[in-house]
């Protein structure tokens, strides 16, 4: 069993990435269990910061560290609020605030189209030199108000193009098929099992067909 570490504290991420490695032999746990602080992410892309977080994490746990950034990118916003998503109505804002302030600067905006963006980043340590990155888009538009009670972000507000449902209308399964998340995390569990040598589930395992 492969033990990482998730630079996250947030329970939602922590039990989503459980259920989208379940097929793998990992055991990850959330870097608040070590009472690591959260990491600042400065950086402008979403791999900069990944990798930030995965660093913040591996050096201060002593562990493999598995570090995500991600964000809602609105074409009518010029790509805002990108990776600014969690801290979009400030860096105290919780996911109410975020989700407000999105609806209020997309009032009277016909054109809602957008896309969320996952990458994934694997360390062996904080200085190893051949990080693991993956990852993952889901393209759909923002609804006018919110709708649904699972996930978390912007779960609420997002409709997958060719759904008539938001994110957060879906039960897990449904939205780990799709998600930006889902989409890195099955990319990530081949790099995983390729280069780290992971070994998937016994069942998972016969049950898989030729690569």
């Amino acid at each position: 069993m492969k033990r990482l570490v998730l630079a996250s504290g947030n329970a939602g991420k922590l039990a989503e990435f459980g259920a989208l490695f379940g097929g793998l032999r990992l055991q990850l746990a959330a870097q608040s269990d070590w009472n690591v602080a959260p990491c600042d992410e400065p950086a402008p892309t979403f791999i900069e910061n990944a990798l930030l977080k995965a660093r913040h994490a591996a050096r201060h746990t002593g562990l493999p560290a598995l570090a995500d950034d991600s964000g809602l990118c609105v074409a009518a916003l010029g790509g805002e609020p990108g990776v600014r998503s969690a801290r979009f109505a400030g860096d105290a804002a919780d996911d109410a605030a975020n989700n407000a302030l999105l609806l209020e600067r997309l009032h009277g905006v016909t054109q809602r189209q957008a896309h969320f963006v996952c990458v994934l980043v694997a360390l062996r340590r904080a200085d190893d030199p051949e990080p693991l990155i993956a990852h993952g888009w889901l393209h759909g538009s923002v609804a006018a108000r919110p709708c649904g009670d699972g996930g978390f972000g912007y779960d609420p507000l997002f409709v997958p193009g060719g759904a008539h449902a938001t994110l957060a209308e879906l039960d897990a399964a449904a939205k780990n098929a799709v998600s930006h998340r889902g989409r890195a995390a099955a990319q990530m569990a081949r790099l995983l099992q390729a280069f780290w040598g992971v070994a998937a589930h016994a069942a998972d395992a016969a049950g898989r067909g030729p690569a």
